[in-house]
């Protein structure tokens, strides 16, 4: 078994709405509570983090099942949404939706096709990130697959 291990250190030298500090590898970030929540807004925050590692992982995971698939792509893009429900004061992460875009080259035939198909749902579930929230955060995928024009 091989186990990494991943640091980061944080300060905080304030109160609830101060400024904190981050840092982790090449991340290194003031952090705050969003203003949607009634705080500053300076930098980033726990739940564009969230978000942030979701997505990341997600677009990782299916750019490497395609590569090992040879199934060549002229891009990979994504737009991905979390959403938090706020009731009675109480804050949940309810759910994350990707929306990723892939082009395939013009000449992908209907196998690659329908086998990037397959790839972009089997990432979701293959995503380490998916699997550290499953059961506590819905995650769903709205995914737009075509060829590129010739």
């Amino acid at each position: 078994m091989t186990l990494h291990h991943f640091h980061l250190k944080a300060n905080w030298p304030g109160q609830r709405n101060d400024v904190g500090r981050i840092e982790t590898g090449q991340l290194k970030t003031e952090v705050s509570i969003p203003p949607e929540m009634d705080g500053p807004g300076i930098g980033t925050n726990p739940d564009e983090m969230l978000l942030g590692a979701a997505a990341t992982c997600y677009i990782i995971t299916l750019a490497a099942m395609l590569e090992r698939s040879g199934i060549e792509k002229e891009s990979l893009t994504m737009d991905s949404e979390g959403i938090v429900d706020v009731t009675n004061g109480v804050f949940t992460y309810q759910a994350i939706i990707h929306r990723p875009k892939l082009v395939l080259k013009a000449d992908a035939s209907d196998q690659e096709l329908a086998r990037a198909r397959k790839l972009t749902e089997k990432a979701e579930s293959s995503c380490m990130i998916t699997r550290a929230i499953q059961g506590n955060v819905r995650v769903e995928l709205e995914a737009r697959i075509q060829t590129a024009p010739e």
